[in-house]
């Protein structure tokens, strides 16, 4: 008897697993390194006054014994949530690669690759240049019952260009482009976006500027497709504030634990929802100083990681060894958990089968 309650708790839970989510949340952390994903803070970094100014803020913000109890003070909902629940690559030290296949290195390729699952020759500068390939957030906004549905909320203003708001109609919020006040919260984030001190130019948005007028959207809309796109942890890499990169990070973090919670009380979400979380590209590490940087002359910065929670994804966690993984499965696999096969005139990574299982 055991074994046939067994076998019937095996169907019933495939067989859960199999149903395809409603609606899906794309969340990119620009230029955050699997290193820290996966290990919490770097301690040559940490203790660097060059990159921490205040050194002993910083232990206590993010030290921790071990690597394992690091990442969870640097990331809780990563770890706690998506780590319980879900699936996370990029590893190298546990032998999960992931890497871009676009040969820049930096963002916009970085974002294309992501977006429309090609690596296009094209694309080899940060130029904000209408993207000439078919997204999948651009087919999804084509397909029966996502029409209208799908919504874009981005720090930096190349992130419009990438999705090409124009030709795909997509609601895509920008950098510090004006809105629409319809309420009174509105309004308050208007104004905010309008007068907050804009630290790495107009083309950037504070990143809670970013996350909260997401929301917004999300609370009065309800989209089933929501991208965002969080900016300042690169521009803060660059500027060599390690420290601060670490606090952006974990601020994040907690947007989407707060994002995922919010959800989890609307009808609309709540069991319902897929969430992937990734990066446009990595950072150097050695000698520690390339950690500011990226691209071709940075060795390394090609690796990158990503994880992925919620209907469809079976709840294994941390992954080792397996193939080589990249940047060009996102797309794919972004709409397979939708239930949709991402088609365009151009070539599509393959869906990642670990996160959403093979093809029938």
């Amino acid at each position: 008897m055991l074994r046939v309650f067994l076998f019937l708790y095996l169907i019933l839970s495939t067989s859960a697993n199999a149903q395809p989510a409603q609606n899906l949340i794309l969340v990119t952390l620009d230029g955050v390194r699997w290193q820290e994903v996966f290990n919490g803070a770097d301690s040559t970094l940490l203790f660097d006054p060059v990159y921490s100014r205040d050194t002993a803020s910083a232990r206590k913000n993010f030290w921790a014994a071990t690597s394992i109890e690091r990442r969870k003070r640097l990331m809780p909902f990563l770890w706690n949530t998506i780590g319980q629940q879900g699936q996370l690559y990029g590893n190298r030290q546990k032998g999960s690669r992931m890497n871009v296949s676009n040969p820049h290195w930096f963002s916009y390729p970085g974002y294309n690759e992501i977006l429309s699952g090609y690596a296009d020759e094209r694309i080899k500068s940060n130029d904000k240049i209408d993207n000439p390939n078919v997204t999948v957030l651009e087919f999804l906004n084509q397909q029966p019952g996502f029409a209208g549905k799908v919504a874009v909320f981005s720090s930096w203003d190349v992130i419009e260009a990438a999705v090409n708001e124009k030709r795909s109609g997509i609601a895509a919020s920008s950098a510090n482009e004006p809105t629409k006040p319809v309420t009174s919260a509105d309004s308050l984030l208007s104004d905010l976006t309008t007068l907050y001190p804009r630290e790495f130019g107009d083309g950037v948005r504070a990143d809670f500027l970013t996350y909260f007028s997401a929301r917004q959207y999300v609370k009065q809309k309800q989209p089933r497709v929501l991208f965002l796109s969080f900016d300042e942890t690169d521009d803060l890499a660059h500027a060599g504030r390690y420290a601060d990169h670490l606090t952006m990070v974990q601020s994040i973090d907690r947007y989407l634990a707060d994002l995922w919670q919010m959800m989890q009380k609307m009808p609309q979400y709540a069991g319902k929802t897929a969430i992937l979380i990734t990066t446009d590209h990595g950072r150097g590490h050695t000698p520690k100083a390339r950690w500011k940087d990226h691209g071709t002359k940075t060795a390394d910065s090609y690796q990158i990681w990503l994880a992925a929670m919620g209907p469809g994804v079976t709840a294994s966690g941390e992954q080792q060894n397996g193939p080589v993984l990249f940047q060009n499965q996102i797309a794919a696999t972004l709409s397979r958990l939708l239930g949709v096969d991402f088609k365009a005139d151009h070539p599509i990574g393959p869906a990642i089968d670990t996160v959403v299982g093979s093809k029938p």
